[in-house]
Formats: structure tokens, C-alpha cells, sequence
């Protein structure tokens, strides 16, 4: 098929009708699967906790996504914060540079289609010996100017496609990096999502701590009441010091992290660490959605911007090879130029003067031998065409793999959350009963220390069980693609010039 395809071109040549060599690039098709797990017909069971921000949730079959997808979780604060980030954030920014950069290298690509037109001057003053006859009109005149102007237009035929190819390449290149543009936005709003929900996480695990530790306090000093009335000893008084001891070293540890959140929050806005963040976000100001799309898999590889960018990738691999091909087979230039000259400069450009010369040339190259440099270089182009593909194939498969894990982690993430608030709920019970028993002696401590780490496990459990169903929420987005192609108007105005959206969804069935 190769083969007569040059045949073709070869007959075309005389007539310069511009044959493209090389394999023309089609879209890779979706993987053969309408489903992302084995069991994916049976519904997930994503059951309610009993408490806000454990509520159920439903997955929605092709549930499109929208722009601002982070405003599902209901917070302004968030909202604010994000928006901020990708007007500041240094990537992003970096971002739009580099999509810039491969825009105006495309143009610049296309213009290798034109003829190249340019001017050049010349100006000389020149003395003939006296032993010569005057070379002017005045034979006493030895001295004389002369100038002269040129016109020079040069062309390459694009025969082959060889030159098209390569603007194909450019404009692929571009595309991807839009998509890489896109899929930094994605990143950032998810690295805010997340950042905003473990800061969450931990300011309640720090205020819990707290909680234990005032009521560990509150425990040893009843043992110490009964140890001065001679009920305990010692012995039980120090047992109660040393976990209360424990208990206070773990809220350092919380607190640090807490404040190195913060400092994560401030940089991803682009704002260095030592600016006040306004925004103090709590759990319970951070709502669970009650339903979460899950896109088709067919429309998955269209809405993934890293699916999109490997896609791109292997386009302008594929023209890479039409590139090589063309380099191979001859190669035809044609050149024009037009010149005057005159003895002064006013009169260079007289109508009387008119054109002194022009020259038209042309002239074909077809290498013949090159040490299989050109032969190594297509074998190259074919290579990098199939290293291409093979990295779209694992884009692929690891975007399936995002969706997967986060369809099982939104499912048994759920479930922890509404054990471990039976959990809490029972060791909070186990803990108070424990408490007035002691009170009124009619337990030991070692029972209420056993309550009082229980409960602490138990409490610290739910509220990270809490914050890693807000995370699969976000997580669900992610993996999804984020809706890029439902904003109304681009972030910047670079963006829209290559970046191709899905094809529009078909409505739901009914």
C-alpha cells in the first residue's frame, strides 16, 4: 500500500499536486468495555452514616460534569480559594507560557508553506585608473556610484506532504500541550479539594484531642480525690499521668501538621507562606453531594485531558513519519530574482532604468547516498510513532484504573464511616458509664483508661473516615476529567485556540 502510494505521488510530481506521504492519522479507539468493574451491574452501595456529611449517595450513569465541579461541596470559602489558585498559581502559569510557545512554534511551521520574498541593497563607490577609458559618461569622470537593488524569491514546492506533515506534527504538539494546560488546572482545583479537606481533617482531630485531654485531666483528678481519701494507691494515680502524658504528645504532632497544611494552602494560591490565609475550613462546612456521575467509558478517553494529550502525542508522531518519508524522495526548489542598478540613487528605481537582470532557477535534489542517515531516521519516526501509542495505551489504562479505585473507595469508604460511627457512638456510652461508675467508686481507673483510649481511637477514626468520603467525592471528579468542556469562556485566552472538546454527549435514556 506504501508503495503505490508513492507510485502515485511520483506521477503527480511534474504537476506539483502535493502528495502526502506517510500514515495519516486516525483517533485510537475506546477500549471495548462499557464498564469499569467486574461487578460494576450491581449497584455500589455508598450507605448513609447517620450523621452530616455521611449521607448516601447514588452513582448516576453519564451524569455530565460540570465546570466548576468543587462547588458540589457547597462551600464559598472553597470556592474562593480555588479561584484564586488558578488566577496566581506559578504552574499554571507555566502552563499557558508553554502553551504559547508551541502555538506560535506551529505558526511559525505553517509559514515554511509561502514562498520566502526578500530585498537586499547594495552601494559602491569605485575609481577606474586613468590608463582606462572613463567607464561613465564623462570621459573625464574616473569616480562613480553604483547602486543596485534586488528582489529575491525563493519557494519549495511541498511535493510530498513533507512540509505539511510537519506542520501537522506542530499542531498536534500544540494540542497536546493545550491539554496538558487543561489537565494543570484539574491537578491544581484537586491539590485545593483535597489540601482544604485534610486541613479539615485535622483541625477536628486537634479540637478532639483536646477534647480527650481536658477529659483525661478531668479523670485523673477524681483518681487523685480518691487516692488522697486512701481508695487507690499511688500506683493507679501515676498509670492515669502516663496516659494522660501520651495523650497530650500526640496534639504537637496534629498541630504541626496542621499548620504545614496552612502552608500548603498559601502556596497553592501563589502567595507565599507568610501571607495570612483567611479561609478556616471545618467538616461540617464541606457537604457530600448526593449524586456522583460516572461517565461512559467510550467518553472517557475524550474528557481525560492526560488521554487527550498522549492522543495528541501520537498524531504528531504519526506526521513525524510522513516527515521522514518525505525527506527520502526529491526535493525541488525554485528561485526567482529581479535586480536594478544605477549610477545614482535616485535613479535606481526610474522607469527608465528599469530592471538591469533577473534570474529563474530551479533545481531538484534527490540524496542518493547519505550513509542511511535518511533510512535512520524514518525507522526513528516509525519507532517514536510506536513508543507513542504504546505510552497512550498506558494512559489509558491507568485512567480506567483512577476511575476503578475510586469507585471502590467511594463504596467501602462509606462503610467505614458508618462503623466507625457506631463505633464512636458506642465507645462515647462505654466511656460516660464508666465515668459515673467511677465517680462512684463502684469501678477502677484501669476501666475508664481502657474506655478513655477506646473512645479516643474510635473518635479519631470517624472524623478520618469523615474526610476520606469528601476526598472520594473529589477524587471521583478528578479521575472523571473535571468538566473542562462545559465552561463558558476560557481561563485564558490562549486556551481555546487548540483544545478540542468531547463530542456532545447524547442525552440519558429514559
Amino acid at each position: 500500500m506504501a508503495r503505490g502510494r508513492r507510485v502515485s505521488c511520483l506521477a503527480l510530481a511534474a504537476s506539483l499536486a502535493g502528495c502526502m506521504v506517510g500514515p495519516d492519522f486516525k483517533t485510537p479507539e475506546p477500549p471495548p468495555t462499557n464498564r469499569y468493574l467486574p461487578d460494576e451491574g450491581t449497584t455500589l452501595s455508598l450507605v448513609s452514616a447517620g450523621i452530616p456529611g455521611g449521607e448516601a449517595q447514588r452513582v448516576v450513569q453519564d451524569l455530565d460534569i460540570p465546570s466548576q465541579w468543587w462547588m458540589v461541596f457547597q462551600s464559598q470559602q472553597l470556592n474562593g480559594l480555588i479561584n484564586r489558585s488558578l488566577r496566581a498559581n506559578p504552574d499554571i502559569k507555566s502552563a499557558i507560557a508553554a502553551l504559547k510557545v508551541s502555538q506560535y512554534t506551529a505558526r511559525a511551521q505553517r509559514a515554511t508553506l509561502f514562498p520566502t520574498v526578500g530585498v537586499a541593497g547594495t552601494a559602491a563607490q569605485t575609481q577606474a585608473p586613468t590608463v582606462l577609458s572613463a567607464p561613465t559618461a564623462d570621459p573625464n569622470n574616473f569616480v562613480f556610484g553604483l547602486f543596485t537593488a534586488l528582489l529575491n524569491i525563493t519557494y519549495s514546492p511541498d511535493v510530498w506532504g513533507g512540509t505539511r506533515r510537519g506542520i501537522e506534527s506542530a499542531e498536534a504538539q500544540a494540542e497536546a500541550q493545550c491539554f496538558l494546560l487543561e489537565a494543570a488546572y484539574l491537578t491544581l482545583a484537586s491539590n485545593v479539594v483535597v489540601a482544604a479537606i485534610t486541613e479539615a481533617s485535622l483541625r477536628a482531630q486537634v479540637a478532639a484531642t483536646e477534647r480527650i485531654i481536658a477529659a483525661q485531666r478531668e479523670t485523673l483528678g477524681i483518681l487523685r480525690g480518691q487516692a488522697g481519701l486512701g481508695a487507690i494507691s499511688g500506683a493507679d494515680v501515676a498509670s492515669q499521668e502516663a496516659a494522660l502524658a501520651q495523650a497530650e504528645a500526640t496534639l504537637p504532632p496534629l498541630r504541626k501538621a496542621l499548620a504545614q497544611q496552612r502552608n500548603l494552602l498559601t502556596t497553592l494560591t501563589g502567595s507565599l507562606p507568610s501571607t495570612a490565609l483567611a479561609e478556616n475550613f471545618e467538616l461540617n462546612d464541606l457537604k457530600l453531594p448526593a449524586d456522583l456521575p460516572l461517565s461512559l467509558p467510550a467518553r472517557l478517553v475524550e474528557q481525560r485531558p492526560d488521554i487527550r494529550a498522549a492522543e495528541a502525542n501520537v498524531h504528531s508522531a504519526s506526521a513525524q513519519v510522513g516527515v521522514a518519508v518525505a525527506a527520502q524522495l526529491p526535493q525541488i526548489n525554485l528561485s526567482s530574482t529581479i535586480g536594478s542598478q544605477a549610477l545614482t540613487l535616485g535613479s535606481l528605481f526610474s522607469p527608465a532604468v528599469g530592471p538591469a537582470y533577473s534570474v529563474v532557477s530551479g533545481g531538484i535534489l534527490q540524496p542518493l547516498f547519505d550513509g542511511g542517515a535518511l533510512q535512520a531516521k524514518k525507522r526513528a519516526a516509525q519507532a517514536s510513532f510506536e513508543q507513542a501509542q504504546a505510552q497512550y495505551e498506558s494512559t489509558v489504562l491507568i485512567a480506567f484504573r483512577n476511575v476503578a479505585d475510586t469507585l471502590r473507595a467511594l463504596e467501602y469508604d462509606a462503610q467505614t464511616l458508618k462503623a466507625t460511627v457506631a463505633a464512636e457512638q458506642a465507645a462515647a456510652t462505654s466511656l460516660t458509664i464508666a465515668r459515673r461508675r467511677l465517680d462512684v467508686g463502684d469501678t477502677t481507673y484501669v476501666v475508664v483508661l481502657i474506655a478513655e483510649l477506646t473512645y479516643q481511637q474510635a473518635l479519631l477514626a470517624r472524623i478520618q473516615a469523615q474526610a476520606n468520603r469528601l476526598m472520594d467525592t473529589a477524587a471521583l471528579f478528578q479521575a472523571l476529567g473535571g468538566g473542562w468542556w462545559n465552561r463558558d469562556e476560557p481561563t485564558n485566552p490562549a486556551q481555546r485556540m487548540v483544545c478540542k472538546p468531547p463530542k456532545p454527549q447524547r442525552p440519558p435514556s429514559q
